[in-house]
């Protein structure tokens, strides 16, 4: 696939995903009923959604619809993890946008990028690369890597970089989230980098701040 058409299909994904079946769409997340809900999410993701080690991904600010979909997928096992599907297995589609709406609220603690890693980092998040047919990262995810709630692409800003190294390679492998187009976007895009290139555009996301949480902008 071109770098052209690559980028095509995701701006095409990006415009209809807003429109696209969701399990969970049509329930309203209540973010102080999540709060009660959200003690052993604690664990690994720490109290406030920001997680202390790279094992685990930050979720604090994250989208709620983002959350309450990727919790769908792993009690569905399209997504597969032993561990969250035993943390799941008994939460129905309100308790998943509850819990959604209620790391929304929060902030997410800024990270620190690897300066050596900047240069390659930044130009495959604002530019993509021509010569792989890799698009530009911010197309989907934000320049400032606070993503795009609308079309279900996630926050990445501060996110830890060995887990979001990980998640690429496990794309650049072949692993996908789901049977639907958007699913199939980040592993098609992943095989045409290198490991380099994954911890640098990684370590690029991670070094970029968010000064709130976006839910708290959209209630202004």
């Amino acid at each position: 696939m071109s770098f052209r058409r690559s980028f095509a299909l995701a701006g095409l994904i990006a415009a209809g995903a807003a429109q696209a079946a969701e399990p969970t769409a049509h329930v309203v997340g209540d973010a102080k009923a999540g709060e009660s809900k959200a003690a052993a999410c604690g664990a690994c993701h720490g109290p406030d959604g920001n997680s202390p080690t790279n094992q685990y991904p930050k979720i604090a600010g994250q989208q709620a619809d983002y959350i309450a979909r990727q919790l769908s997928l792993f009690k569905s096992s399209a997504r597969a993890n032993p561990i969250m599907l035993g943390f799941v297995a008994n939460l129905t589609e309100q308790d998943m946008h509850d819990l959604g709406a209620y790391f929304a609220t929060k902030q997410a603690v800024a990270g620190n990028g690897d300066n050596q890693l900047k240069a390659r980092g930044e130009t495959l998040w604002r530019s993509g690369d021509t010569k792989l047919g890799v698009p530009a990262c911010m197309s989907c995810h934000g320049p400032d890597g606070r993503g795009n709630p609308g079309a279900g692409y996630p926050q990445l800003a501060g996110q830890h970089t060995d887990y979001v190294a990980a998640k690429l390679k496990e794309w650049n492998a072949g692993t996908t989230w789901g049977t639907d187009d958007r699913s199939k976007i980040m592993p098609d895009i992943a095989k045409r980098l290198s490991n380099q290139d994954m911890v640098s555009v990684a370590s690029y996301a991670e070094g970029l701040h968010t000064a709130k949480p976006a839910v708290a902008e959209a209630k202004k």
